[in-house]
């Protein structure tokens, strides 16, 4: 069920979902956070989708604010409001506030009096993010605020923002896509022989926050000296390409050269395959809106593990570890 309402104010927004409650039989009871969504205009339907399909494990409801081009400039301000429930709204029930002019710049304003009551409030930036979001209007009355580095102007540097920038609540789905890497390469370090690591080489694309935040993880886990190798567009997939970590036993290497198969080659064993699919936006989602909690561990990797990382080396293709590693 989708309600349209245009030129529309917070208040009236707040009586139409009363009436559709009362009327359609649609409630609030279990809805256990409210997911505050900032984005432009004509981008909210791929992060509706996401928050639509993370809603069935974490039923809540859901707060779009976008805007244009037109943010503060002169003009009657104007918000046109969606309200989407049912089938339309997977196990959450869906609110599009499309604000245009001065009604823009206030968007503390437009999304307080939609909160659900008593319950976390979590912001996600899907695009670009503001300056620093945990000061940001949407910022401030979140517990949880989620950034996608993948989505800056220039990822790489992004994450050098972020570790200027942090604070306790903030996350970035850079991070959240190395859940199966970290997982897989924890597993592997986790069998017999126990020597310790004594050099790692991180590979992947020039594009790709997610290999500097592997490299600072490994390097501060392992307290190893780590290589960052990235390659230009055209030379290789997107995202992390490989891991290799040297121990005086052996070389352990995990490659992912395309797809969503990586290759596992230990030393005294068959190569392996391992799958290690490429995470959707639902999956980052939902994963995050498992904890509302600080992140501790990422907020080590940001604050301390990127700052012990060296700057990244750029190559031409991805497709072998160096030699100077094996030495």
């Amino acid at each position: 069920m989708i309600v349209d309402l245009p030129n529309t104010t917070t208040a009236k927004v707040s009586k139409a979902l009363v009436k559709i409650r009362e009327e359609g039989g649609a409630v609030a009871l279990g809805r256990v956070l409210t997911l505050v969504i900032a984005t432009e205009i004509g981008h909210e339907e791929e992060a509706i989708e996401a928050a639509n399909d993370a809603s069935r494990e974490h039923p809540m409801r859901v707060i779009v604010v976008s805007h244009g081009d037109d943010v503060g400039e002169a003009g009657e301000p104007r918000v046109d409001a969606q309200i989407r429930v049912g089938g339309d709204a997977g196990a959450s029930e869906v609110i599009v506030l499309q604000a245009h002019g001065a009604a823009a710049t206030d968007e503390e304003g437009l999304v307080t009096g939609l909160l659900l009551p008593d319950a976390p409030v979590v912001a996600w930036w899907p695009g670009v993010a503001p300056a620093v979001v945990s000061e940001s209007p949407i910022g401030r009355m979140a517990q949880r605020r989620i950034t996608d580095a993948s989505s800056q102007p220039d990822p790489l540097s992004f994450l050098q923002h972020l570790e200027k920038t942090y604070a306790p609540g903030d996350t970035d789905f850079a991070w959240t896509r190395l859940t199966l890497w970290r997982a897989q390469l924890a597993a592997v370090l986790d069998q017999p022989p126990y020597d310790p690591v004594i050099g790692v080489e991180v590979r992947g694309s020039e594009d790709s926050p997610s290999t500097g935040l592997l490299a600072a993880w490994l390097g501060l886990q392992l307290d190893a000296p780590v290589s960052h190798e990235i390659s230009k567009r055209g030379t290789g997939s997107s995202g992390i390409h490989g891991v290799t970590m040297v121990r005086r036993s052996g070389t352990i290497e995990l490659e992912r050269p395309e797809g969503n198969i990586a290759s596992l080659t230990q030393p005294g064993q068959p190569v392996h395959d391992v799958s290690l699919p490429r995470r959707s936006l639902r999956d980052c989602l939902a994963e995050e809106l498992r904890r509302l909690d600080p992140d501790d561990l990422y907020g080590e990797v940001i604050k301390r593990g990127l700052a012990r990382l060296a700057a990244p080396v750029e190559v031409a293709s991805t497709s072998a570890p160096a030699k100077g590693l094996h030495k």
